[in-house]
């Protein structure tokens, strides 16, 4: 049996990650298990899963668990002691790095420093680390298995030919809940009107991020170092129908897809399994499902998030680093209407033109960056944007 441990447990790819394994008791077990605040589901979590060690964000809540498990055999421990620990427990093979943001970076980091194998869904870690978290898989001999849909279809379809025939790699976007909004129109958008995504069930920030389509600029970000792209080499096409996850194009003209209906389970159980393949009994397809599937350009003018991350890629160093931190503090910002939607890109975009990038080859220079940036776009907020 596979030992797995799972960084943002409570949350959206940690729940579904935990179905996936409901479904194949023999061939994995849970041995530890992050959460944030959210006592209530780790603790339901627990007791179905019996996990060696588990960890909560405060103190307060990780006693609170403590003592409504009574006599249980998981140890409960909190904060960054508790989520590394989770991360580097020596019986766990596969880690699930799943929480949102920037606070997934160290133990993720830990956790191949450990020799663990990472399945990696935090978006945030290849964005602020990528040079560093690839270098050092590479020098442990481990694996990062994208769990992603549209990096875990790209793994997938460059299996297809060699790197060095690849062309280029496609990502797919919905486009969000604005794909058809006018220019004018956008500044006007309500934080309820932002979380109905049309075609994806996901976290709140994440699904802001979908809105501004950041979400698919950090997935810019991430496919350079899970696959060693250049810029030039990848493409984003909206696809409203989220059937075609991503696409590679190769140098004799051909374009490889890989297709599914809208269900995270199918990345998560190949990340968990792969390259083998575990049946899923998951919606029957008919053919009317693969109709009507349309591809457009994405309008950098009305979505400018995905030329700041394009800027970031060029730019290298710590410079993505501080356009997440930036971005992290714009839609804490915006969900409490202390910003208008249009102006999320607008503040992240002001924060990197104030930033001189560096190598960014410690992670403690990394998180200097980060820090700084979210100063920054506080103070812009508190003393320009909210006038």
């Amino acid at each position: 049996m596979k030992g797995i441990s799972i960084l943002g447990s409570t949350g959206s790819i940690g729940s579904q990650t935990l179905d996936v394994i409901s479904s194949f008791p023999e061939d994995y077990r849970v041995i530890g298990l992050a959460a944030g605040k959210n006592v209530s589901r780790l603790r339901e979590q627990i007791l179905k899963f019996k996990p060696k060690i588990v960890s909560l964000r405060d103190t307060g809540d990780a006693r609170e668990l403590r003592e409504s498990l009574g006599n249980s055999q998981t140890v409960v421990l909190a904060g960054d002691r508790g989520a590394n620990a989770v991360a580097t427990d020596t019986e766990t093979e596969l880690v699930v790095s799943a929480m949102v943001g920037a606070v997934g970076l160290e133990p993720t980091f830990n956790a191949i420093r450990a020799g663990k194998d990472v399945a990696l869904a935090n978006k945030e870690v290849m964005v602020m680390a990528g040079s560093i978290i690839t270098s050092e898989a590479t020098r442990m001999g481990v694996r990062i298995i994208p769990v992603d849909s549209e990096h875990s279809a790209l793994l997938q379809t460059l299996r297809c030919g060699p790197s060095e025939s690849v062309k280029r790699v496609i990502l797919t976007a919905s486009g969000g809940p604005f794909r058809n909004l006018r220019k004018s129109e956008i500044p006007h958008v309500t934080v309820e009107e932002a979380l109905q995504h049309p075609t994806w069930n996901m976290g709140d920030k994440i699904t802001i991020d979908s809105a501004t389509l950041m979400n698919k600029g950090f997935e810019i970000i991430e496919a350079r170092w899970f696959f060693g792209l250049s810029p030039e080499q990848i493409s984003v096409w909206i696809h409203p129908q989220s059937i075609v996850h991503s696409l590679v194009e190769y140098v004799d003209g051909s374009f490889i897809a890989q297709m599914s209906l809208p269900d995270m389970k199918i990345p998560i159980a190949y990340a968990l399994s792969c390259p083998a393949r575990a049946e899923l009994n998951g919606t029957k397809i008919n053919p009317w499902d693969f109709t009507n599937l349309t591809f457009e350009e994405p309008d950098l003018d009305r979505f400018p998030a995905l030329g700041l991350a394009y800027r970031a890629l060029e730019r290298g160093g710590t410079m993505p680093a501080v356009m997440n931190a930036a971005n992290e503090v714009a839609v804490d910002a915006f969900m409490k209407a202390q910003i208008k939607f249009n102006q999320l890109s607008e503040l992240i975009e002001r924060v990197m033109e104030h930033h001189t990038a560096t190598l960014g080859e410690e992670l403690e220079e990394i998180f200097e960056c980060d820090s700084w940036a979210r100063d920054k776009a506080k103070s812009i907020i508190e003393e320009e944007m909210q006038n």
